[in-house]
């Protein structure tokens, strides 16, 4: 069966993180996006843990569920589901980021891992051993630690063999292994004789599966993509979807681990696109300039307006350390719901799919911004319909078009397929979609004046 995995999310007890992020909201966004596992995040925040505890119950090895007296009673019922009166339960994980700051060579590292941890004990145990070496645990819930990548990896094997280390968005500049400012140009120059135990890497929102397929490093081992959200509405925004004989964190990680034969496997990746990533393209913010990778090789590495070097971009890190042979190892397949599928030629990844959430769907089709009231109705109404993930992957665009009209219905299949244009994001700015052309968006203005369905605004 198909889980559909996020489990790269954010507590309120971190920064710049909504104060929304609780888990029983978590799970409520979760059912309306279509997600079947969560990260419960951030366990090494002391207040955050006691939280986790307080609200969780297992459900399975190493999977737990809200308690039954705190899951909420106003689930959204979906006609399409064939058990209205069974509302589906939301898993989570036992999983956190942790932030490692220190010296290698002559150089300082910033590097951000994914831990996943079998149970409540397991965590106890590594929240004990990293206090005990001065790590500040209620500073954040992400917290920084003096520990290098490779300790923090020996150190959670210890404590359990089962425990999990995943890189997360391993290109960003500042925080990622692979990242120019901070990083390293291998799994094996950054985590040393342990490097087998990373089964897999995350890819971040600046970089897709495709571009990482050209890593010969990576050619055996899991490519895996989450929202890093930090406030619900971000929720999804890329995902995994597991194959699993049952949830479990075994299961899980033997599909990471790609030990799980057919019966434990990563299926497939929704991403975003990469361009709308914050570091997709090298540049300077303040300055309003970025260059391709090409327009890099041309020109250099420093900014024409302020003569500053930029803040290198993901695209171009990529291309110094892929090697050429792995080169568009890629086909494209356009599926029965006019989905455009990146498949691996050498078949030794999944496929994977570009998106843009749901909201930025709608509010291409009004020719309006995501953020007003109007889009937000009508994502609810779909929302009744069908999960976001759903709607975006799988319901006929007639049935879109009943409830949204035919503009939403055209911006949803031009995002399926892939025709829509995206202007890179660079030096921590993200990257803006065009769903349609400046003079479309124009007429769509006037337009949905006229066209916009009425709508009941009780959201």
């Amino acid at each position: 069966m198909t889980y559909l995995a996020d489990l790269h999310l954010h507590s309120k007890y971190s920064r710049a993180v909504s104060p929304k992020m609780t888990l029983p909201v978590m799970a409520d966004f979760a059912r309306q996006k279509g997600l079947d596992i969560l990260s419960a995040s951030d366990f090494t925040h002391p207040l955050w843990f006691k939280e986790i505890q307080m609200l969780l119950e297992e459900a399975g090895e190493g999977v737990y569920v809200l308690k039954s007296e705190i899951r909420s009673t106003k689930f959204e019922t979906n006609p399409n589901d064939q058990n209205l009166n069974a509302p589906k339960e939301v898993l989570f994980l036992l999983s956190t980021e942790i932030s490692s700051i220190y010296k290698q060579g002559d150089k300082l590292r910033r590097i951000h891992n994914l831990v996943f941890l079998p149970n409540f004990e397991a965590v106890e145990r590594l929240n004990k051993e990293l206090i005990n070496r001065g790590c500040n645990l209620n500073a954040d819930g992400r917290p920084i630690i003096g520990l290098s990548a490779k300790n923090l990896l020996e150190l959670i094997l210890g404590i359990d063999e089962r425990s999990l280390l995943i890189p997360c968005h391993v290109w960003t500049p500042h925080f990622g292994v692979y990242g120019s400012k901070s990083g390293f140009d291998s799994l094996e120059e950054a985590f040393g004789d342990l490097a087998k135990y990373v089964y897999g890497i995350e890819t971040g929102i600046s970089s897709d599966p495709e571009m990482n397929w050209r890593i010969g490093e990576l050619k055996n081992r899991s490519i895996l993509s989450f929202s890093d959200a930090h406030s619900p509405a971000n929720m999804g925004r890329e995902v995994t979807a597991f194959e699993l004989e049952k949830p479990s964190f075994e299961n899980i990680r033997q599909a990471i681990m790609r030990k799980g034969e057919e019966k434990n496997k990563v299926s497939y990746t929704i991403e975003f696109y990469p361009e709308e990533g914050k570091y997709h393209f090298s540049g300077h913010r303040n300055c309003g300039v970025s260059f391709t990778p090409d327009e890099t090789l041309e020109k250099g590495n420093i900014c024409p307006s302020c003569r500053r070097e930029f803040t290198e971009g993901v695209a171009v890190r990529i291309e110094q350390l892929a090697g050429p042979e792995m080169a568009k190892e890629y086909k494209e397949k356009i599926s029965e719901h006019g989905i455009k599928w990146h498949t691996d030629k050498t078949q030794n990844h999944p496929p994977y799919v570009k998106l843009v959430r749901l909201e930025q769907v709608i509010a291409a089709g009004f020719g309006t911004s995501p953020n007003t009231l109007k889009v937000k109705s009508l994502y609810a109404e779909l929302c009744k319909y069908d999960s976001e993930i759903n709607i975006l992957l799988k319901t006929p665009l007639n049935e879109v078009e009943k409830i949204a009209g035919v503009k939403v219905a055209e911006a949803l299949s031009r995002v399926r397929g892939g025709k829509i244009e995206v202007n890179a994001g660079f030096d921590g700015e993200y990257g803006r979609v065009k769903v349609f052309s400046d003079q479309e968006k124009a007429e769509l203005k006037i337009a949905a004046k006229v066209e916009a369905p009425q709508l009941s605004l009780d959201i």
